[in-house]
């Protein structure tokens, strides 16, 4: 049993090393922001859960798989939370390519819009 374990450990880091390496090469090759915010979230978090989920297999029966837990947490609620935020900081900075969104729920004839900027008199 502690060989299958084993190579099944191995396998989840490797491919899990994998995966990280294409979402590193993807932000690297990626040509705009949105596209970069894409490969540095979905496939980061999938690839470190794997190679969590590997390194657990290996380090069963330690005290210290507690704390890959809290990493698994952590990241699975602070990536998709970045990710919204340099989403909303590039549209809001136009900085995008026209034409990669089909629809665009911000734009203010959909009848959302963005909160406007506070004018000269108005109140503090």
């Amino acid at each position: 049993m502690s060989t299958v374990l084993d190579v099944l450990s191995a396998g989840l880091i490797l491919m899990g090393s994998f995966i990280a390496l294409t979402a590193a090469i993807g932000i690297v090759r990626f040509p705009d922001t949105l596209r970069r915010m894409h490969a540095a979230t979905m496939p980061q978090v999938v690839g470190l859960i794997m190679i969590i989920a590997g390194t657990t297999m290996q380090l069963r029966g330690s005290i210290d798989i507690w704390m890959m837990m809290l990493a698994i947490l952590f990241t699975l609620v602070t990536a998709p939370v970045i990710a919204h935020t340099v989403g909303r900081v590039v549209y809001r900075e136009q900085k995008h390519e026209h034409g990669i969104a089909a629809i665009n729920e911000l734009d203010p004839e959909n009848g959302t819009h963005e909160p406007r900027s506070p004018q000269e008199g108005d109140l503090p």
